[in-house]
């Protein structure tokens, strides 16, 4: 993979800025205004690295870890005397830093320049002045925004002016960009209305776009979308762990429910409480659904995310237990009508979960899942493998820990049906994983099916598949959680 320096209105060749064989990422986040400096983002997932490279000569003048998480962890100040940095370097969260640039773009020491405690700063942008920063913070899965006028590092260490808060209509900011000399818009996401896009007027309150909902378009039709309950559930080591239940329309409090445990991918990314189409149409078949983060998930330190490397592994699989334990303890999920589902990442756990706890689950859906690491080694894209490796162990290093974490190893405890799903063309996950998955348990005699959606890949983009895929999962698991 590589970067290359284009002046679209000039003459000039375009210039080399860096190279990586088998790169996992390789991203140009700005370009000082004077062209002497750009700031690169590198690395795979857990990795990651923010790059300073001098375009005269293509010298690296400073490398520094940085928050995996949105890719544009920074920028440069307007006179390129500071560079601004999204990074969790020597923390556990992430917070805004700030470094001051010698004139051959060297750093001369770092400074923080805002953080909150047990608090990731996720977002990161500036607007078109480079002057006005907003930050957005993850607060219990939920953001918090706030404005900050940014100064060069100085004597008195006052590099940014007061924060100004935000009001939010929705729980989460999922994307900040730059819009004229000093606006930004923002996409917004909740529980209660399809993501919509705002303004950010002044610095200190939303206006609507024109490509937001309206209110009469907020929600699809039918029941009106569930907003989640948050659960805090205990791994059997003692590990805090955390979710989302969302309980199915017209039950009372204490009537006992199907429940689905849903698992996210990643394995670093977070459950946020925003609307899932997934979510509501199980919803709409009477099934609750219970999304945790178990750990390995973002949002939570970099602890927790780095919880579950190489043999901690097998941890993050007993979660998967001790959450949909939770489920039935703290909340009104029926222990005898529970379900694992969960895409990618949350696909191998799907099939891990049904293979090591196959008295727990009475189905699961596993979509786009790993069930073979060796498998999935030889068939990913080579980029993936260098992040999967650091994930889960080196397909030759670590051989015998990837065979002990595979689900087809214990494919002879699986004792209840299986619909697995998969993209026709994916290369992140070829569909290897779940056809072999398939084949193998109904040799041994266990009904399991398979969907195959075609032309798609990792991600489902028609929007014939996804509904088709939506369809399909909660009719299996409303046959089987309430056949």
């Amino acid at each position: 993979m590589s970067a290359y320096l284009i002046d679209p209105d000039g003459p000039a060749a375009p210039v080399l800025l860096a190279s990586e064989s088998d790169a996992a990422t390789l991203r140009v986040c700005d370009l000082s205004r004077d062209g002497r400096l750009a700031l690169l983002r590198r690395g795979p997932r857990g990795r990651r690295e923010a790059v300073v490279v001098r375009t005269a000569d293509l010298a690296t003048t400073w490398v520094v870890p940085v928050a995996d998480g949105d890719p544009w962890i920074g920028r440069f100040s307007p006179r390129a005397d500071t560079v601004w940095l999204r990074s969790d370097a020597g923390r556990e969260f992430a917070a805004l830093t700030a470094a001051p640039l010698d004139g051959g773009g060297r750093p001369q020491g770092w400074t923080v320049a805002a953080e909150r405690e047990g608090r990731d700063l996720e977002l990161l942008r500036f607007a078109r002045d480079g002057r006005t920063a907003v930050l957005a913070w993850n607060v219990r899965a939920a953001s918090d925004l706030e404005v900050v006028d940014t100064f060069p590092p100085g004597a008195d260490g006052a590099v940014t002016g007061p924060p100004r808060s935000v009001p939010l209509p929705h729980e989460v900011v999922t994307r900040i960009a730059p819009a004229g000399r000093a606006g930004l818009v923002l996409a917004l996401s909740g529980s209660q209305r399809r993501p919509g896009v705002w303004w950010l007027s002044g610095g200190v309150s939303l206006l609507r776009t024109p490509w937001s909902s309206r209110d009469e378009d907020a929600v699809p039709p039918g029941p009106p979308p569930v907003r989640p309950v948050a659960l805090r559930p205990t791994a059997r080591d003692g590990l805090p762990l955390s979710g989302w239940y969302y309980r199915a329309p017209g039950r009372g409090p204490a009537e006992p429910a199907p429940c689905v445990i849903h698992l996210h991918g990643g394995p670093e990314e977070q459950e946020r409480p925003v609307f899932n189409p997934l979510y509501h149409e199980i919803l709409r078949r009477g099934l609750d659904v219970f999304a945790p983060d178990i750990r390995g998930s973002s949002g939570h330190g970099r602890s927790f995310v780095d919880a579950d490397l190489g043999t901690g592994r097998f941890a993050a699989l007993d979660d998967v237990a001790d959450c949909a334990g939770h489920a039935v303890l703290a909340g009104p999920a029926d222990p005898s009508r529970l379900a694992v589902m969960g895409r990618s990442y949350g696909g191998y756990l799907t099939f891990a979960s049904l293979v090591r706890h196959p008295d727990l689950f009475r189905t699961g859906v596993a979509v786009c899942g790993m069930s073979d690491f060796a498998t999935f080694f030889e068939g990913t894209e080579p980029w993936i493998a260098q992040s999967a490796a650091h994930k889960y162990g080196h397909p030759e290093r670590d051989r015998e820990l990837l065979r002990s974490l595979s689900p087809m190893n214990r494919i002879d405890a699986l004792r209840v049906p299986v619909l697995a799903v998969h993209g026709e063309h994916d290369t992140n996950v070829p569909p290897r994983e779940s056809e072999q998955f398939v084949r193998a348990a109904r040799e041994r005699g266990r009904t399991a099916e398979l969907l195959t959606l075609r032309d798609e890949g990792h991600d489902f983009l028609r929007a014939e598949n996804r509904r088709l895929f939506r369809r399909a999962a909660a009719d299996w698991l409303e046959r089987h959680l309430n056949g």
